[in-house]
């Protein structure tokens, strides 16, 4: 049976390291399953292979405010693999062309990466959850049937090169041993961070595509916080975890609002 946090520490906001593999869903049925709350959702999904910071509101108080915490400013860091573009834009696609690597001098790629700061227009993935009367792009795409979206102004405020690859976001990324860059890309509400790899790779003209995600800020909060996703597949250890990283909903939204008042103009 599941059981309910105690009364004094009543459902509310929890930072979760999300792991390689899960969907957003799958975490968000295991926190659940442990509280015993049906009201529970995140306030912005991460693919199945991205790992990192997802927001989880439970409870009808906090589940109001997801809306709200969709806004916040996000911080990623990415790995490119240079050379070969897929159909999704990661590496579970299917190779659409394979292009050689020149040996790019560092300020090459910056200057590239300069030309993607600021506002602009990005188009939608064909393999993405944005609605087409009410089903997601990856079910026309999985068809074969082309829809095309207008393309949606994004915001990225900082793009940079890594110079030493995380070791999470390494061991993340597996085995390929392609040419490759590390990224850190902080940015405003709906940006997808697959086409942003896949069009930096039309831009240095070898192509690309996404070989690791992880996201690493979500408004005020860092994934440094989180409490580890992959111990909350057991429920009695999953609700031990949950408690000793509750949030309330007023200090999530306090946090949030001190976070938007600190962005440059």
């Amino acid at each position: 049976m599941p059981v309910k946090l105690p009364e004094e520490r009543p459902p509310g906001v929890f930072l979760i390291d999300k792991p390689c593999g899960p969907t957003s869903f799958k975490i968000v049925h295991y926190i659940r399953k442990a509280l015993g709350i049906k009201k529970v959702g995140h306030s912005g999904t991460l693919d199945p292979f991205a790992s990192g910071l997802l927001i989880v509101c439970a409870g009808r108080p906090a589940t109001r405010i997801i809306s709200q915490l969709m806004g916040g400013d996000k911080e990623y860091l990415a790995i490119l693999r240079l050379g070969v573009s897929t159909d999704t834009q990661d590496f579970t696609g299917r190779i659409v062309s394979e292009r050689p690597v020149p040996e790019f001098e560092r300020s090459v790629i910056d200057q590239c990466l300069s030309r993607f700061v600021g506002r602009h227009y990005q188009m939608p993935p064909a393999y993405s959850a944005l609605k087409h009367k009410g089903r997601p792009l990856y079910y026309y795409a999985r068809k074969g049937i082309k829809i095309d979206k207008p393309p949606r102004l994004v915001t990225i405020n900082e793009l940079e090169i890594v110079d030493s690859v995380p070791p999470r976001l390494r061991l993340d990324a597996g085995s390929d041993s392609g040419p490759e860059i590390c990224i850190r890309v902080r940015c405003g509400k709906g940006v997808y961070i697959r086409t942003l790899a896949a069009d930096i790779g039309e831009a240095l003209g070898c192509g690309a595509h996404l070989l690791a995600l992880r996201r690493t800020v979500n408004g005020p909060f860092n994934v440094n916080e989180a409490v580890d996703g992959e111990r909350l597949v057991n429920a009695d250890e999953a609700l031990t975890i949950l408690q000793g990283g509750i949030k309330s909903v007023e200090e999530v939204l306090a946090a949030f609002d001190h976070e938007t008042a600190a962005r440059p103009m």
